[in-house]
């Protein structure tokens, strides 16, 4: 369900004629939000994009998404509700342009404070500034309890007196099935969900040069990228050739779909491609053409379809995946190869009675374990789910770290007052740096075969219910 709120709406005409192209270099890229989860504050992500109107006015749309389950309620005349203020700041990074708005809300929810709730309340704003390069900052405040989420992107407007020729950010849109007749909506994050009906991207050109036609290269891309679970802690350490240590192999990407477009007349062009829904995996959508020098523009989103209903999970194949860090592998494959979804349900919460016994006790064990695969979404989320991750799989068996030591590409997670304890002090290694080419902390459990009693202990906690009155 989404709530939105439309402040002003704007229609720029589209010319486009069709024909085919390459590229391989990736120096500005946009990859949406990844997801921010903080408890106690509203979980927010946003996205921005600078355009020019049909008479040159220069504008930067901004969307705001907030998770409505992340909010503080209060019931008025048996109404739920939410007080919440969305700030927006616009700073000229360099210049002195700025322009602040604020607009208060009440969101209305049924939200019932359970872990699924994935529901947003969309705010759409478009402002009117000056053509240059802006710092846009969102700052939500829940009024309730007076805490505030602030998140940041940059968007740039070119100057249409300016002869340059410019592209705009790449923006993600979506569209749900059974809505032919209903408006694209912005996708502010990184994921995408897989139940959406089709994707659109949307960028602008500028091509102020009256001599000469202007070609505009595209392509969607896929990457290779590992999407296995993490496999125990006792295991050997992956092998520095294969996908799981690498991640994503960007070297080779298979091209989906590649188009060049040619804009014979100069001015500003809003350009959009529509694709139906894709497979779940890592994507990118780029953009490309060479300004009057001669230099490659390059303009790029990349993105990663996800399950339906990610983060949450709510089918009984999302519910039962996780449970591969509590099952024996050979139990787990033959219950993953259950294709019917009813009896699919039926085997998970078998494994969980069986295990358990206590009704009670057992429904208390499953809201903590899949709260705890959830968070991982949320925190850990890379070119795969956040509870595929080595930290996802040791923040749900364990829960959040005591504390965290980080350094240059180490990360040491204690669950112990004695920080050299080895059964409860684990280390992560990521091979790469995160950096534009790639995004991504892929932290690596270091692996170790005296972690196995230590793994064993711990499933045995979440199989008996013992989880429930223990600190780790």
């Amino acid at each position: 369900m989404k709530y939105r709120q439309y402040l002003l709406l704007l229609l720029i005409p589209v010319f486009v004629y069709n024909t085919a192209c390459v590229r391989s270099a990736n120096p500005d890229i946009e990859r949406g939000s990844f997801f921010h989860f903080q408890d106690g504050y509203p979980e927010v992500r946003m996205s921005s994009i600078g355009l020019l109107s049909e008479t040159d006015e220069a504008l930067i749309s901004v969307t705001t998404d907030i998770v409505v389950g992340s909010l503080i309620y209060s019931t008025i005349d048996d109404v739920r509700q939410a007080r919440v203020s969305v700030e927006i700041r616009i700073l000229e990074i360099e210049g002195s342009f700025t322009k602040n708005v604020r607009r208060d809300f009440t969101v209305e929810s049924e939200f019932e404070g359970t872990f699924i709730g994935q529901d947003v309340f969309t705010h759409d704003e478009v402002l009117k500034v000056q053509p240059g390069n802006f710092e846009v900052v969102v700052s939500v405040v829940d009024r309730t309890s007076g805490r505030a989420s602030t998140r940041r992107a940059e968007a740039d407007i070119p100057d249409p007196e300016n002869p340059e020729i410019n592209l705009t950010t790449i923006r993600l849109l979506g569209k749900g099935p059974g809505e032919p007749d209903l408006p694209f909506n912005p996708i502010t994050t990184y994921t995408v969900s897989s139940g959406l009906d089709s994707l659109k991207f949307m960028f602008q050109v500028t091509n102020n040069d009256l001599d000469a036609p202007l070609e505009i290269n595209s392509r969607l891309l896929r990457f290779t990228a590992d999407n296995t679970p993490a496999r125990p802690m006792n295991f050997n350490n992956y092998s520095p050739s294969t996908l799981p240590y690498l991640g994503v192999d960007m070297r080779n990407p298979e091209v989906i779909d590649e188009i060049t477009r040619r804009l014979d007349q100069p001015g500003s062009v809003l350009i959009e491609f529509k694709y139906g829904i894709l497979e779940k995996g890592v994507y990118r959508f780029e953009a490309e053409t060479t300004d009057e020098n001669g230099n490659t523009i390059y303009r790029a989103r990349d993105f990663s379809i996800k399950s339906k209903n990610y983060p949450a999970l709510l089918t009984s194949r999302e519910l039962a995946a996780p449970l591969i860090y509590l099952m024996d592998r050979r139990d787990h494959e033959r219950m993953m190869a259950i294709q019917d979804p009813d009896s699919l349900k039926e085997a998970v919460d078998r494994f969980w009675l069986s295990n358990i016994g206590n009704m009670n006790q057992a429904r208390a064990v499953i809201n903590l374990y899949y709260e705890r695969v959830e968070q991982a979404n949320k925190q850990f989320t890379t070119f795969k789910e956040g509870w595929k991750t080595d930290m996802g799989m040791i923040f749900i068996l364990f829960g959040p770290p005591w504390y965290v030591d980080r350094f240059l590409n180490t990360m040491v997670w204690s669950y112990s007052f004695d920080r050299t304890d080895p059964r409860y002090n684990f280390r992560f290694e990521r091979p790469n740096m995160r950096n534009e080419f790639f995004p991504f902390d892929n932290y690596l459990l270091q692996r170790s075969q005296g972690y196995f009693n230590i793994q064993y202990r711990q499933t045995q906690l979440w199989l008996t219910g013992a989880i429930l009155n223990t600190r780790i």
